[in-house]
């Protein structure tokens, strides 16, 4: 498993020493991790990497010390793709709160229509299931984590490219799909052993 450890989490004063260049690092990696689908949702593949970075983050931000170590591995540990699969932090982004729960109201289920397609395949997504995204009442949560789950012969067909790949969001009242850049495909095709 490519999983975080105690080893892996440095001391904060070291973290803060570094923080400035880590988030400049951070973002150039990220550039060609994230697809937008549709007007709203926004596709940020994750990696070791940019986990790494999300822990360090909260330990800094937070400041729970020695305590929140273990509780920040167990939350990002399973965000990071293992070999077999892509991983993506789905966010919806409206600014205006009032419209965002209005569009959130309307994709309850939404976290179940995610796919990829490239090269004949598609992949559906399947929800990170720590919890329910969707409310009682139908409403979708505005971040959902979906893995996409390969095949051998799927990831060898990912990564040798010479195709579109297409993510894509098939709810009835969201229903979007974007071409992954060269790029992004690229990256994303580095995940996969």
């Amino acid at each position: 498993m490519n999983v975080l450890t105690r080893a892996d989490i440095m001391a904060m004063a070291d973290y803060e020493a570094v923080r400035r260049e880590k988030r400049r690092e951070i973002a150039q990696i990220k550039k060609n991790r994230r697809v937008e689908v549709g007007p709203f949702a926004t596709f940020y593949f994750e990696s070791r990497a940019t986990m790494w970075h999300q822990v360090h983050e909260m330990l800094f931000i937070e400041k729970g010390g020695e305590a929140q170590i273990a509780d920040e591995l167990a939350a990002y540990n399973p965000l990071i793709p293992n070999g077999r699969e892509l991983i993506a932090t789905v966010m919806i982004e409206i600014d205006d709160d009032r419209r965002r729960r209005t569009v959130l109201g309307r994709l309850g289920g939404f976290e179940e229509t995610m796919f990829l397609r490239f090269g004949g395949e598609e992949i559906a997504g399947v929800p990170e299931d720590d919890i329910d995204r969707t409310t009682a009442d139908g409403k979708a949560s505005s971040v959902q984590f979906v893995h996409f789950p390969f095949t051998d012969a799927q990831a060898a067909a990912f990564k040798a490219g010479g195709g579109e790949a297409i993510v894509g969001v098939g709810h009835p009242n969201y229903a979007h799909m974007a071409v992954m850049s060269g790029p992004v495909q690229a990256a994303l095709a580095g995940d996969l052993k």
